[in-house]
């Protein structure tokens, strides 16, 4: 209310509108008012409360019961209208929200038919029949559709880029972002963005795929990207499923690749302190580009013992870590344990 008696006097001392710095300022107000949780009934009551207090004259001028009257009549009149309207705007927007969370469930789990959930797409701003992309970011907390970090990444998503038909949601915690395939800037930004409002979250980013059903497969690829992360202890802030497709291949057979860690890395589990102290020293070692300085840096150890114990290694295996016939296996069989949980889950 913050220089509203001053506007009314002035006003009714001249006849004049509000000037442009008056309205901009009564704005302002009124965003912060709804920033605060007030409600626009309280707020017009508020406004008629105040016209009536500061009306010109006061009760001593002629007629000035009539006035009161008719304004205390004009506020009953509109404090109805706005209880009315503000209750139907509560059950718009649940009703709106529910045929929203509907809509996002039925399209990242694809169990609605895909021609009807094409048509409720352009409701929410999506056309399916373009290639989409789904990014996933998993953070320290879990996130809904109304935390202060939904809503801070989707306003620097709208304020950069506008209307690009992209829709941000959450689902089971985790923040989402689905955007046009073509439009990969949107889902880098949209990375950087919920890193920096969570924290420190990891982000997962599927590759385009056509349709409505190419959406839930970008999805459940993004989370099998964040899933694997964690098996591999990845420690990049973003994740494309793109770049990490031989995995998925790896673990396609399973007992294939069971076979090949115990056949190959198995002996390492009659090593003194058992197998996943050489384990992490062969994957550092990997890591490092087989430069056998960094990675002893890395494992807070001397060149000297690192050797010995790569030496151990191809004493146990058979398996040399520094001849290139043997590093292709042996890298391959580490990859597979991580996978696997292996030793820490027998397979």
């Amino acid at each position: 209310m913050t220089g509203y008696a001053e506007i009314l006097a002035g006003a009714a001392g001249t006849g004049r509108r509000l000037t442009r710095d008056e309205l901009e300022d009564r704005r302002r107000l009124g965003e912060q008012a709804a920033e605060a949780g007030h409600s626009l009934r309280s707020l017009v009551r508020l406004h008629l409360d105040a016209t009536r207090a500061s009306w010109p004259g006061g009760s001593s001028v002629p007629g000035s019961g009539v006035t009161d009257t008719v304004l205390s009549a004009v506020a009953q009149a509109v404090d109805a209208f706005a209880e009315g309207y503000e209750r139907a705007q509560r059950l718009a927007v649940r009703q709106e929200e529910a045929a929203r969370r509907e809509f996002i469930d039925d399209l990242l789990y694809g169990r609605s038919d895909l021609g009807r959930l094409a048509e409720r797409a352009e409701r929410f701003g999506l056309v399916l029949s373009r290639a989409h992309a789904v990014a996933v970011a998993e953070g320290p907390d879990t996130y809904d559709d109304t935390a202060p970090v939904t809503r801070l990444v989707e306003t620097a998503l709208i304020s950069r880029f506008g209307d690009r038909r992209v829709l941000i949601t959450t689902k089971n915690g985790q923040l989402i972002c689905i955007a046009p395939g073509d439009q990969d800037d949107v889902l880098a930004f949209f990375a950087k963005q919920a890193y920096a409002a969570t924290d420190g979250s990891r982000v997962a980013i599927g590759r385009p795929q056509t349709g409505a059903g190419g959406v839930v497969h970008s999805y459940e690829e993004a989370l099998s990207t964040l899933e694997l992360a964690e098996r591999l202890e990845l420690d990049d802030p973003v994740l494309r499923a793109a770049d990490l497709l031989v995995y998925p291949v790896l673990t396609r057979d399973r007992q294939a690749m069971a076979d090949l860690v115990l056949s190959v890395l198995g002996p390492l589990r009659g090593a003194r302190g058992g197998a996943e102290p050489l384990l992490r020293t062969l994957e550092v070692y990997f890591d490092a580009g087989c430069t056998a300085a960094e990675a002893a840096r890395r494992l807070a150890l001397s060149v000297r013992a690192l050797t010995y114990r790569l030496e151990r290694i191809h004493q146990l295996t058979g398996a040399n870590p520094a001849d290139p016939v043997h590093r292709y296996t042996l890298q391959t069989a580490v990859i597979g344990a991580r996978l696997l949980s292996w030793p820490a889950q027998e397979i």
